[in-house]
């Protein structure tokens, strides 16, 4: 039998240290702050990142370059006999496209690339799923094909605290973000499938939270089986503000009881471009297997 290694990048939420606990490898995302160059978990703290962002610094995501990730499969591949690599979602970063050309001209049948379309906590679960197949005998093979059946189920529901930095990305007119500050409209933004879209506006935190809660409550019940099915993973996400992730934790399991919650910060490739006091809450469909 194949000796399977499973390799995500730091999009997932999983760092270095955490990596090492659960039996994956994790590939540093990189950034590029101020005209240097930084690697997430590495020489880039959560801290340090947003210390950056809120001074106004010139922050802006990369991918993985080729060269590490060849230089990471084959260190990897020199104790594995396979890789399953599961990057960001195609949708969101070029990193994906380039892995798996990579994949398909230097690594054959020996590193096999997953777009199942995640990111942040999601990408976390498939990585975790992944491990769990491949600890259960399953092949490489078996195992892309399960993550990849279901990979449009899931949903993260963002609710962001300011729209400073969508509009200093383009991603809003200033115009727009003018009003919406001076309407103190939250934003609650949909990450489903391959885009990050605008899903809903909310007046005040607390009606932006419900706004989250009855939309995973929608996909449980539309999706992913009813809510005595229990087919479901549920996990808080956060930028930056601990304090209130933890209470909107407490909010959540409210809403959800009886369910294991699981809480991380929120990427740091999503986090540059909502900034920092957003909240998410994110569902995906257990993997069976």
């Amino acid at each position: 039998m194949s000796k399977i290694a499973v390799i995500t990048d730091s999009n997932s939420g999983v760092t270095q240290a955490q990596a090492k606990e659960l039996g994956l490898f994790v590939v540093p995302m990189p950034f590029m702050i101020n005209e240097e160059d930084y690697f997430e978990d590495i020489n880039l703290t959560q801290e340090q990142f947003y210390e950056k962002l809120e001074g106004d610094a010139n922050v802006s995501t990369s991918q993985p370059s080729p060269d590490s990730l060849m230089t990471l499969w084959d260190k990897v591949l020199q104790d594995y006999d396979q890789i399953i690599y599961i990057p960001m979602s195609s949708g969101l970063s070029g990193s994906c496209q380039s892995a798996h050309m990579i994949a398909e001209e230097e690594y054959e049948g020996k590193v096999f690339v997953v777009d199942n379309q995640r990111i942040s906590v999601t990408q976390r679960q498939s990585a975790l799923d992944a491990k769990a197949m491949v600890d259960a005998g399953l092949s490489a093979e078996e195992v892309v094909d399960k993550l990849m059946k279901c990979k449009f189920e899931s949903s993260i529901y963002i609710m962001l605290d300011t729209l400073y930095y969508l509009k200093k990305g383009g991603r809003i007119t200033p115009a727009a973000a003018a009003l919406g500050t001076l309407l103190r409209l939250k934003p609650v933004l949909q990450i489903q499938g391959e885009k990050l879209d605008a899903f809903a506006k909310a007046r005040t935190s607390s009606q932006g939270k419900t706004i989250m809660i009855n939309a995973i409550k929608a996909d449980i019940e539309n999706r992913f089986g009813g809510f005595e099915a229990k087919d479901f993973n549920i996990a808080i996400a956060y930028s930056k503000d601990l304090a209130a992730a933890e209470e909107w934790k407490k909010e959540a399991e409210a809403a959800f009881p009886g369910v294991d919650i699981h809480m991380d910060p929120l990427s740091l490739s999503v986090s540059c471009h909502i900034g920092p006091g957003a909240l998410a809450l994110a569902i995906s469909r257990k993997v069976h297997f």
